[in-house]
């Protein structure tokens, strides 16, 4: 697997798992879960492409 994917998707969750923490308790930062999560999609799909030189 390629590193970046994986720390995209470990990035998503936890900003996922800040978001589910910050429905219930207000805490300082909260809104950053949500940067985590679109930052960690980001991170995750620019993993996940391959490079265009490797298309035949």
């Amino acid at each position: 697997m390629n590193r970046l994917f994986v720390a995209g998707v470990a990035l998503t969750l936890v900003g996922i798992a800040g978001y589910a923490v910050g429905t219930t308790v207000a805490y300082p930062g909260r809104s950053a879960s949500v940067t985590a999560v679109m930052v960690g999609l980001t991170v995750a799909a620019v993993g996940h492409s391959t490079p265009a030189e490797d298309t035949p």
